[in-house]
């Protein structure tokens, strides 16, 4: 079956074939038609599987075929996940499946300065990615409402169970309408998850689908300690192996990946960055002349990359790990293919260490790490770069402290006259 096949809108076809793709992973294939129905659905799956399309794709198309016009936008599809990272992720997902559709969408995690994710709030959206906390905090403000919500999806719900967000959860639940359609996803099963399937979902085809969690043997997998400051000048140490003809580098960000390219271009090493905010001219571009050969680098983000399909790739280097194991899985599964040999190469920073024990847990395979080489981490520089860490969060709260003073003072000389203040905590 091809997604041609599946009755997508013409402008979901499209942007599905831009970024490379022509069959659908299973649970796609069981769950988009299904979805597009209006059935709830079930899925055990894991990250990897391509589960994101299976629900951002069928969300996009229902939402465009009932568009309202006018008006401010409410919030008609919430996507709950456990972390910033997974939100992002889905994010630039619906950007790329939505972009020659007019649907709205926006992100919102904790972690950062809530101002940005309200003014996007406040200009109206249709679809919602959110973390539970960040949820919580700005539907209690007042700038959340999930009246309108026809669309729900819980993703990675055994996650969120693991890191406490089950309370979080049942606190949201009854925000929403009780008439929806439920997407629910989960790698596990166990007792509590099943019971909130239970409450949740209405006659729902169950899909379950099995993750790649091992890597071709021909792969020689390793990696170096190193901090995070060094670890650039670590991969320009590796570029001198004249071996390395060509590499393909994952950055965990968009802007990091362009960062990166720059770094590359400044030692004279021929390289491009593709991602998500790369129009699709020059990301073919960038793959072609990687392809060719005129390129020797291409720096890439996960979803950029997956279009990427190249049999002679001798090398992948993972100047940052990803946090999810499956996404390391098929990123060093760009190379040894066809039964050739591949080498892939991790530069993994202090806080990048669980990363690889999750990676080793599930493939079952020990990464070696390279010893002796000119950036390794001493006790010296972990004492320095922590220092360097603490100064830096320092500096941040000072800054950050004075900016609530300066709001403070101009709240208290705008009510000097007398003037009632709202009381309603921002609330408009």
């Amino acid at each position: 079956m091809k997604f041609k096949e599946l009755s997508l809108l013409p402008e979901i076809l499209k942007a599905v074939e831009e970024m490379g793709y022509e069959t659908p992973t299973p649970i796609q294939k069981r769950a988009i038609p299904e979805a597009i129905l209006g059935r709830d659905v079930l899925g055990c799956a894991q990250t990897g599987t391509g589960k994101t399309a299976a629900f951002s794709i069928p969300i996009l198309q229902l939402i465009h075929k009932n568009q309202q016009e006018g008006g401010r936008r409410p919030i008609r599809s919430l996507i709950l996940t456990p972390t910033r990272e997974l939100a992002a992720q889905i994010g630039e997902n619906i950007k790329e499946y939505g972009k020659y559709l007019p649907s709205k969408y926006t992100v919102i995690f904790g972690g950062v300065g809530q101002t940005p994710q309200v003014n996007r709030l406040r200009a109206g959206v249709d679809i919602l990615v959110a973390t539970p906390g960040r949820l919580l905090d700005l539907m209690d403000q007042g700038h959340i409402s999930l009246k309108n919500v026809e669309f729900f999806v819980l993703d990675e719900a055994d996650r969120m169970l693991d890191m406490g967000f089950i309370h979080d959860i049942k606190k949201i639940l009854p925000k929403l309408p009780a008439q929806k359609q439920t997407m629910f996803f989960s790698a596990t099963m166990p007792d509590a998850i099943v019971d909130l399937t239970k409450k949740l979902l209405n006659n729902p085809v169950s899909i379950t689908v099995d993750v790649v969690s091992s890597a071709a043997t021909t792969v020689k997998q390793e990696a170096y300690h190193v901090l995070k400051p060094n670890k650039k000048d670590l991969l320009l140490h590796l570029l001198k192996n004249p071996e390395i003809d060509q590499a393909l580098v994952f950055a965990r960000t968009k802007r990091g990946a362009d960062r990166l390219a720059k770094i590359l271009a400044k030692a004279k090493i021929s390289s491009a960055a593709i991602h998500g905010d790369k129009a699709q001219g020059q990301r073919e571009r960038a793959l072609q002349g990687f392809k060719d050969g005129k390129i020797r680098v291409l720096v890439a983000t996960d979803i950029a990359a997956r279009g990427i399909d190249i049999d002679s790739l001798s090398y992948v280097i993972n100047y940052d790990i990803p946090n999810e194991p499956e996404t390391y899985v098929h990123r060093i599964g760009r190379t040894g293919r066809a039964g050739a040999e591949g080498r892939s190469i991790s530069l993994c920073d202090l806080d990048e260490r669980p990363y690889i024990k999750s990676i080793e847990k599930l493939t079952g395979t020990k990464i070696d790490f390279i010893p002796n080489h000119p950036f390794e981490i001493t006790d010296a520089g972990v004492k320095e770069y922590r220092e360097m860490q603490d100064s830096f969060a320092k500096q941040n709260e000072i800054q950050l402290q004075k900016r609530r003073e300066a709001k403070k003072r101009m709240r208290e000389s705008g009510n000097a006259g007398g003037a009632p203040r709202n009381s309603g905590k921002g609330r408009r």
